[in-house]
């Protein structure tokens, strides 16, 4: 007898990274790692599920800039070419571990792992593995949602909500492009909700998000069942809130499965380890050191004697793992079922690059847990959104509690003294751009029209909220300061251009070339019924 339900969630986002003036970028390879260590590897494993006859449910976001990326057919090609760059890699380390009995099964493994992605990628999908999403979608396995048009923190730009309703409209059209078809569901970048912003969800057809447990836990009023059912929102449209206990198992490195001694060491990698000489031709033209993704080591404690990596004893503990999740679900359902009365709902977010590119085991976890409910017959049922809504299509109403994932849960790692400076200059482009789209929503010269979709496309990029997180975890603070001076800077050469009538189109040529993101997009979506005034 079912004692309740799971839904569990990938969030799958990069930011918009595509340099051609480049032959090699640091930043793009952010987009090839992820497709060998986490896309390629969960494709896989929901096709082994398939394969396997079981019944699973997963829930995942793809976002815009995400797909986007993966259907650009320049950065396809640069993909095909560093995963030769691997395999090449892979089989020189072969040569080299041959007489190694620790490392040589490892440099085997690498060499299995990298022909497998080539393979998926190059033989199999034609170096498009949206395509792959899609038919897992369409076999009922798998539930796409789409996500803010280029991950834009919402909560930070209900100043002007044409720009909230672009970003959302935006992304669904881009979704149809994509998939085929409309989306579901939404994840909220960082999932930052702000109220009300679900009228505008309404009004593009979504069905359903997710917020962090607080956003419901403040809701107003209290939900009867707290996190473990749907709440509808004064709109209609659903919303499901995070389980902290589930989610600490999962994502703390401290306390949680991905931190055991026995998994891969992410940061021990042969790029920083081997001779320059050697491994010079698989790390930066530079010159400089970067991971290559060959990593030999177990985390094996908080010690720099650091053990080899023992793939079969590593994967014994993702089933170790994955029971102990189970179960842990399993005795939280039956609690909550007692009090609750009805059968609850444990909704369990992380982000998709967890899941093999930092927790190299993620994705057999995944797995595991799958098969182990399907075949132990554990008293708990995998769902989506959709799936839990129509067994429970009546909910408790209430409006969520401005609210995010991130630390503190609400604004702050987006907004506080070392990236505040952002925020004049995207509030003064988004009132631009409303008074561009709505004094020219009628423009029929090409050129214009040309111009004023670019000015939206480096609006909507300047808006990411991942140039304000990079530069609070103070990563790669030039670059994400860098992008978003840039896009600032086209968005407002364009707008005096447009306002002039006088658009460059050698230097328009160049932008749409480069900031190709959005092929489909139409200005007008910033457009308002109030008369425009020059901003």
């Amino acid at each position: 007898m079912e004692q309740g339900y799971l839904i569990m969630v990938l969030h799958a986002h990069l930011p918009f990274v595509r340099h051609p003036e480049y032959r090699d970028s640091f930043e793009e390879k952010w987009l090839y790692e992820a497709i060998t260590e986490t896309y390629i590897p969960l494709i896989r494993v929901y096709q082994q599920l398939i394969e396997q006859n079981i019944n699973f449910r997963i829930t995942m976001s793809l976002t815009p800039p995400l797909m986007e990326m993966l259907a650009d057919e320049l950065l396809q090609k640069r993909y095909v070419a560093h995963i030769e760059k691997l395999i090449e890699l892979a089989e020189k380390e072969k040569t080299r571990t041959r007489n190694d009995q620790e490392f040589y099964p490892l440099a085997l493994m690498y060499e299995r792992k990298f022909k497998e992605a080539r393979e998926v990628f190059v033989d199999r999908y034609k170096m498009n593995i949206l395509t792959a999403f899609k038919e897992i979608k369409d076999h009922g396995s798998l539930e796409i949602m789409t996500c803010c048009a280029t991950h834009g923190f919402l909560p930070l730009m209900a100043l002007h909500k044409e720009a909230v309703r672009a970003q959302i409209f935006i992304a669904v059209r881009n979704y149809r492009k994509h998939m085929g078809s409309s989306p579901r569901g939404i994840w909220l970048a960082e999932c930052g909700y702000y109220p009300q912003d679900d009228l505008i969800l309404k009004e593009a057809g979504i069905k359903f998000f997710f917020v962090d447990s607080h956003g419901l836990i403040l809701a107003t009023p209290r939900p009867k069942y707290a996190l473990y059912s749907a709440v509808y929102c004064p709109s209609g449209v659903a919303v499901f809130a995070r389980d902290p206990e589930s989610s600490k198992q999962v994502w703390s490195s401290k306390e949680g499965y991905p931190g055991d001694f026995d998994y891969r060491e992410f940061y021990r990698d042969v790029g920083y380890d081997l001779p320059m000489e050697y491994i010079a031709p698989y790390i930066h033209e530079s010159g400089i050191r970067i991971n290559t993704g060959v990593k030999y080591y177990r985390i094996t404690g908080p010690t720099d004697q650091k053990k080899p990596y023992a793939e079969e004893r590593a994967l014994e503990k993702t089933r170790i793992h994955a029971h102990h999740f189970i179960m842990s679900r399993v005795k939280q359902s039956e609690y909550l079922r007692e009090i609750m009365g009805r059968l609850p709902v444990i909704t369990c977010p992380y982000d998709a690059e967890l899941y093999g590119h930092w927790w190299y085991e993620g994705p057999q976890f995944l797995k595991a847990v799958f098969e182990g409910i399907a075949k132990e017959q554990y008293p708990i049922k995998p769902v989506t959104p959709m799936d839990y809504l129509e067994i429970y299509p009546e909910n408790p109403v209430a409006t969520p509690s401005h609210s995010s994932w991130g630390h503190k849960g609400y604004s702050e790692y987006w907004l506080e003294e070392c990236n505040d400076w952002i925020y004049r200059h995207l509030h003064k482009a988004a009132e631009r751009m409303n008074a561009l789209a709505t004094t020219f929503r009628d423009a029929s010269d090409p050129l214009t029209v040309r111009a004023l979709n670019q000015a939206a496309r480096e609006l909507l990029l300047a808006q990411s909220s991942d140039w304000a997180f990079i530069i609070k975890t103070a990563t790669c603070v030039e670059y994400a300061a860098m992008r978003t001076k840039e896009h600032v800077l086209n968005f407002t050469t364009l707008y005096e251009e447009i306002m002039d009538r006088r658009v460059n189109e050698t230097s328009l040529i160049k932008l749409e070339e480069k900031n190709n993101i959005f092929s489909e997009i139409d200005y007008r979506i910033y457009a308002s019924d109030k008369p425009a005034q020059e901003a």
